[in-house]
């Protein structure tokens, strides 16, 4: 008859248990001869386990005081009137969808042709470089910006458009860093609108966008913006 703990993990290898309730012919000291042996040897190592282990906690490490880290994943609720509906999200991924169509045909057009000899392209891990490629020299020398994110979005026309174009650049599925990236743009951005004074501010509109295209496109589905 099976064990409980046999029945909730039950053998994968058909392996032979001569000797494993004994411990005959074994020792966990040397190393295993075969494969053979290497899996009894386990077995042996698991029969010797106790089926419940319970953890020993001093109660009175428990009644000191604490620091706890809570980080908050979501976005600032938009304002009263300041959401945008869901007709007009749906509008902007369906032209965002469109811009990375383009851009997808434009990459297999230039990749096997060389680009004109007046268009210098920065190396991959050239941050600076990239920066002054995508905002432009004189854009760049006034005002550099440190990170994308970090930037407060739809505050300068220049950037939100380099927002914009980073996103439509990204290719699924994101790597781990790109997927934190976009969670931040879109809660910054979410924190800008929070303190929008009226609806006719002209940033209101590349806010929403950012947090549209994040959590709709993106599928950040815990992010987007509800209907008022």
């Amino acid at each position: 008859m099976k064990s409980d703990v046999e029945e909730l993990m039950p053998r994968l290898l058909p392996v032979e248990t001569c000797g494993i309730e004994t411990g005959e012919d074994f020792n966990l000291n040397e190393p295993p001869r075969n494969p053979q042996e290497y899996l009894r040897q386990v077995q042996l190592e698991a029969s010797l386990c106790p089926d419940v282990v319970v953890a020993k906690i001093d109660p009175k490490k428990l009644r000191k005081k604490q620091t706890v880290n809570v980080s908050l994943t979501g976005c600032q609720a938009a304002p009263q009137g300041f959401s945008p509906s869901l007709k007009w999200q749906r509008q902007q991924v369906s032209n965002f969808s469109e811009i990375r169509r383009s851009i997808s045909k434009h990459r297999l057009h230039w990749s096997g042709q060389a680009l004109d000899d007046n268009v210098f392209m920065p190396k991959q891990d050239a941050e600076e470089q990239w920066k002054k490629f995508c905002l432009g020299e004189n854009v760049y020398l006034n005002s550099p910006p440190t990170d994308p994110v970090t930037e407060d979005p739809g505050l300068d026309y220049v950037k939100g458009r380099w927002q914009y174009a980073l996103l439509a650049c990204l290719e699924k599925p994101l790597l781990p860093e790109a997927h934190s990236l976009i969670r931040q743009l879109a809660r910054r951005s979410s924190e800008v609108r929070a303190k929008l004074e009226h609806q006719e501010d002209e940033r209101l509109s590349p806010l929403n966008l950012m947090i549209c295209l994040v959590a709709r496109y993106f599928d950040q589905n815990d992010l987007a913006d509800k209907e008022d």
